[in-house]
């Protein structure tokens, strides 16, 4: 194992991915000669040079419909996005041509393309800068979306994501490109559509994804000096879902929080409720609590932000509640 940064992560499966399929290129605002906005591209143009390393204009919707035409054409483009807010602009090629062309062809085209680029809040970037839409694009038939929450992960599935031959939602985070943690040494992949148990537990299932995730770690830490054990899934892949993982957690706990960055109304939580109490409802020992985002936008003030955005705080509150603590 070896101890990288993600943004190191996404570097090296994009690297380790065009280096073995030449049909595999990288496209988006700042990629080439800057190194990425984040610097996850760093080491690449040189390597491969501006013919599969290509800074664009600032035109999502011009370089998301080139990437979809490449795609049905026999290449495997990865498209970066400097933030998936900027996404909005060019949602049409994603939701009307990449999820939909393999459908609407009978089968003569697929897309292989991987979206990818930060969601969520990052700091005070105010209202139109902090929004997630994992939901938005979950809800869309034809897409996976992918969510990852350390390097181990991010690269594992961003390396899955590329060879996949369906239209892939990456979504990363600005607040975690600077996170290290430990990657294998050799290659592989993980599967989408798999969550992982992050932390064991017996009195409570937490299922969170992404960078929030972190504050599931920090309450569950808490919570265990009061003799309370919680059980972490990260769903790692919010579509295709892994609803048995979350199934058999709750079949063991028999209380469900679900903890996510987005507004409240319509998202992937209000799914696995759902889901929870439609197939194992008869388990349920408290009704399930889910922990979003205010209903507003996002507030640029520390102040205002710091009571929009979820924490472990939160999350311990929950918990006690589904436990009738």
């Amino acid at each position: 194992m070896k101890t990288i940064q993600f943004r190191e992560a996404i570097a090296e499966a994009m690297t380790e991915e065009m280096r073995r399929d030449e049909s595999i290129y990288l496209m988006g605002e700042e990629v080439a000669e800057y190194n990425g906005a984040y610097k996850a591209s760093k080491g690449m143009l040189d390597e491969f040079g501006p013919d599969r390393v290509l800074d664009t204009p600032i035109s999502e919707l011009g370089f998301a419909g080139i990437g979809v035409g490449s795609a049905m054409n026999g290449n495997r483009p990865i498209i970066e996005f400097m933030t998936f807010n900027f996404a909005l602009v060019g949602i049409d090629q994603i939701i009307n041509n990449a999820a939909k062309i393999r459908q609407m062809s009978g089968g003569q085209f697929n897309c292989p393309i991987v979206f990818r680029g930060p969601t969520g809040s990052a700091g005070q970037l105010a209202a139109t800068h902090s929004q997630a839409f994992e939901s938005w694009f979950a809800n869309c038939p034809g897409l996976k979306v992918v969510v990852p929450s350390n390097p181990n992960d991010a690269k594992g599935l961003l390396k899955a994501s590329i060879r996949d031959d369906d239209p892939v939602i990456f979504m990363e985070s600005e607040q975690m490109y600077g996170d290290k943690g430990e990657v294998p040494e050799g290659e592989y992949t993980i599967p989408l559509g798999v969550a992982e148990i992050k932390r064991e537990g017996k009195d409570v299932t937490i299922v969170s994804f992404g960078k929030i995730i972190k504050e599931a770690y920090k309450a569950a830490d808490e919570l265990e000096k009061e003799d309370i054990s919680c059980e972490i899934i990260d769903l790692r892949t919010v579509k295709p879902m892994d609803r048995e993982a979350i199934l058999k957690s709750i079949k063991k706990t028999n209380r469900l929080v679900v903890l996510e960055e987005a507004w409240p109304f319509g998202n992937v939580a209000t799914e696995i409720t759902y889901l929870v109490q439609s197939e194992a409802f008869d388990y349920l020992d408290a009704p399930v609590v889910k922990i979003n985002t205010a209903d507003t936008p996002a507030p640029y003030s520390p102040v205002l932000l710091e009571e929009w955005l979820p924490n472990h705080k939160d999350v311990i509150k929950a918990v006690k509640k589904v436990l009738y603590k």
